[in-house]
């Protein structure tokens, strides 16, 4: 957080700097890529994650009951196969 803070208040300078100082130059350009790129730089690294706890091996557990067990019947009306077929078109429909 502290880094995002103080990457963000050199932004907000950058910008302040950018519009105050007079002639515009090719100092303006450096202070607006400034106020234009900080913000990236600024949540990334915020994101970075200094502080994260580095973490052990873990066994899993398991995923699977020990017994297989049976599946639910099936309604005997269901058909195993839906079929479609496909006929030519005819000769009196001239859209197809």
């Amino acid at each position: 957080m502290t880094t995002y803070f103080i990457t963000m208040g050199v932004r907000a300078t950058c910008f302040v700097l950018m519009v105050a100082i007079m002639p515009y130059g090719w100092h303006t350009l450096i202070l607006a890529l400034g106020a234009i790129v900080l913000p990236y730089i600024a949540v990334v690294l915020a994101n970075v994650g200094k502080d994260a706890k580095p973490t052990g091996i873990v066994a899993p557990g398991r995923a699977l009951p020990a017994t297989p067990t049976a599946p639910p019947p099936r309604p005997a009306a269901a058909p195993d196969v839906i079929r479609l077929t496909e006929q030519p078109p005819r000769p009196e429909d001239p859209e197809k």
